[in-house]
């Protein structure tokens, strides 16, 4: 009997460590434009196949075409919107491409070939910024009744900013972290308790 608690309690133990160590957070790697990939006369155009999904920071796109008869660049917005490939920021064309998200902000991707990028082998998607918590910007002071502001007053003013939307993560992963680490722990405290 006492050997079957210290094997339960092994188990339980090993499999807590071992999803301790996988449940951090990873990033995502995304086919671009699903099973279709990257082509020309998508049947569907890509940035409103990007509009469907959440990319993040350290999400990695996978870029999916014939190695040789295309490529992928990296380019800027009127680059993307005139469809020159002239002056890429990055060039890819190994077939398999895979870009990886170094920061937040508007990412635009064109076919290396001029002809294909005008027929929609094109990708505009923005990276969300991750939340972070910031302390409240003071309001400015009030000014009573009847009296008008100091001309120092409105230099100094600091206008008020939106608040920024919070959007959903790409998945409940955290969420489920935290469950499922709850439920080991609490198994690990049965089985110890049973000594």
């Amino acid at each position: 009997m006492e050997s079957s608690k210290r094997y339960l309690v092994s188990i339980v133990a090993v499999v807590f460590l071992g999803f301790l160590s996988s449940s951090t957070e990873a990033s995502n790697n995304i086919l671009v434009g699903g099973k279709m990939g990257w082509v020309s006369n998508p049947s569907e155009n890509y940035t409103s196949w990007a509009s469907r999904n959440r990319f993040n920071i350290a999400d990695t796109l996978i870029f999916k075409y014939n190695k040789g008869q295309d490529s992928v660049l990296v380019v800027s917005e009127d680059d993307y919107d005139s469809c020159n490939t002239a002056s890429p920021m990055k060039s890819m064309n190994d077939g398999e491409s895979k870009f990886t998200f170094d920061r937040s902000g508007p990412f635009y991707f064109i076919s290396g070939n001029q002809g294909s990028c005008q027929k929609g082998e094109k990708l505009y998607l923005v990276v969300i910024t991750p939340k972070v918590s910031s302390p409240p910007t003071p309001s400015p002071p009030a000014t009573p009744l009847g009296s008008s502001p100091s001309p120092t007053a409105e230099i100094n003013a600091t206008p008020p900013t939106a608040p920024v939307p919070s959007t959903p993560s790409k998945s409940s992963s955290t969420t489920n972290s935290i469950v499922w680490v709850s439920a080991l722990v609490s198994l690990l405290v049965v089985s110890v308790s049973l000594y």
